[in-house]
């Protein structure tokens, strides 16, 4: 399926430069076909030049951070605390103590919950959570409900997937203490008004969460002018490794909120009668040895991908997509879910007569790797009567001819299903 190709925005961004970056594309899969990734909304790939940091550290001053004295601990806490500045810089953070390493996103979530959940909401205090969550921002929340004797209130979507605002604003109440919505669906695509949801939030003096881990490899984050209070987001959707991820928080509430993990590095001093005393934001909710390689090539992923300007970034990813999207609507039976405005780079769709977990497999022999599923979203998709969605995600390294490929293999597919 033929779509037009050499767009200004691939031109500008070079994206044939930008693919030699990926080792890993230029795979061949299932004997000798081209591999065509469209699984990044699961996890971006990995540029040349962050697996050569992980390499490094490693092979030149591999040794654990922050209480060493010799010269290998001394240049790993650098490149360790170099990284929280680039994500300090990344999310426009005030002030670098105002990042958190965590394993991902879902620890960053999990760590406001027991941590400031417990401390701050009491038996009776709300928290909204919207349709669309992923998993990670509702089961937390769901488990620090029942422990607290909370409740918990469902912001509904419509059926373009589009955040009900009128519905969300009319949910609170003199109870209402939390707020956790998503930046970008992990299964739609789409973009909520961020801004919008914190100031009404605040005016009702209710603190908000933001799970940004669809959005960080899309837009510019400015969580200053936002105005978030929490923000949480994933390195491997960045283009960087796995198992790890970073939390910011308004300082003042880092200062206020106690430890949720005890043990090395978070503490000041320790003493057996209990009198126990926790070191500072961010220390206070980083015990034990960190992934210190890891957060070393998140910080070099940071780095990789703010060479590109971000309208440039988002421009071709919705160029991706729109060919992607009009492509799947001329396949008969073909029904797209999810058709917010100003969507990210997320597709997902179903076809009639076929179910998706066949089209995931049967796609994959041409070398298109696509999800399938609930994409942990189950709530949302339930919203829409389905228990699974086919997901083609795009990411800045993926081309038309990609998609041209994608489209072809599914019309395929769906012929040899069908029969």
């Amino acid at each position: 399926m033929k779509i037009h190709d050499n767009t200004e925005a691939e031109l500008l961004l070079d994206v044939d430069v930008i693919r030699a970056e990926f080792p890993i594309l230029a795979r061949r899969v299932h004997g000798d076909r081209p591999l065509v990734y469209l699984d990044n909304a699961a996890t971006s790939q990995t540029p040349q030049a962050v697996i050569d940091v992980l390499d490094d550290y490693f092979h030149r001053y591999n040794a654990n951070i922050h209480r060493g004295l010799h010269c290998l601990a001394d240049e790993a806490t650098a490149a360790f605390e170099e990284s929280r500045e680039s994500v300090r810089g990344f999310l426009n953070a005030a002030d670098k103590r105002e990042i958190v390493f965590t394993r991902g996103t879902t620890e960053a979530i999990n760590l406001v919950a027991q941590s400031y959940g417990r401390a701050f909401l009491q038996p009776g205090d709300e928290i909204l959570v919207s349709m669309m969550e992923h998993h990670s921002n509702i089961v937390p929340w769901q488990l620090l409900a029942a422990e607290r004797g909370l409740s918990i209130k469902t912001i509904p979507v419509d059926s373009r997937g589009v955040l009900d605002l009128a519905a969300y604003a009319g949910l609170f109440t003199s109870r209402t203490k939390l707020v956790a919505v998503t930046h970008v669906s992990n299964a739609l695509g789409t973009v909520n008004p961020v801004d919008e949801l914190v100031r009404i939030a605040h005016a009702h003096g209710a603190r908000i969460l933001v799970d940004g881990a669809q959005a960080a490899p899309h837009q510019a984050i400015d969580v200053q002018a936002l105005g978030v209070d929490f923000y949480a987001f994933s390195a491997h959707k960045v283009y960087g490794p796995t198992g790890v991820g970073a939390l910011y928080g308004r300082l003042e509430l880092l200062e206020a909120m106690p430890p949720w993990q005890g043990g090395g590095e978070m503490i000041k001093l320790v003493r057996l009668d209990g009198e126990t005393t926790f070191a500072d934001p961010p220390h206070k909710f980083e015990a034990g040895t960190p992934a210190i390689a890891e957060v070393i090539a998140f910080g070099a992923a940071l780095r990789w991908f703010s060479r590109f300007p971000v309208d440039l970034v988002d421009e071709w990813e919705r160029r991706l997509l729109l060919g992607a999207t009009e492509g799947v609507k001329r396949i008969e039976g073909a029904r797209v879910i999810g058709e917010a405005p100003g969507k990210a780079g997320v597709l997902s769709f179903v076809i009639d007569g076929v179910h998706a977990q066949d089209i995931g497999l049967l796609i994959d022999q041409f070398g298109v790797a696509i999800r399938t599923g609930h994409h942990c979203a189950q709530p949302l998709l339930h919203s829409f009567g389905l228990d699974a969605t086919c997901r083609a995600s795009f990411a800045i390294y993926n081309t038309l001819g990609e998609v041209e490929a994608f489209l072809d293999a599914l019309e395929r597919v769906v012929k040899m299903v069908r029969g």
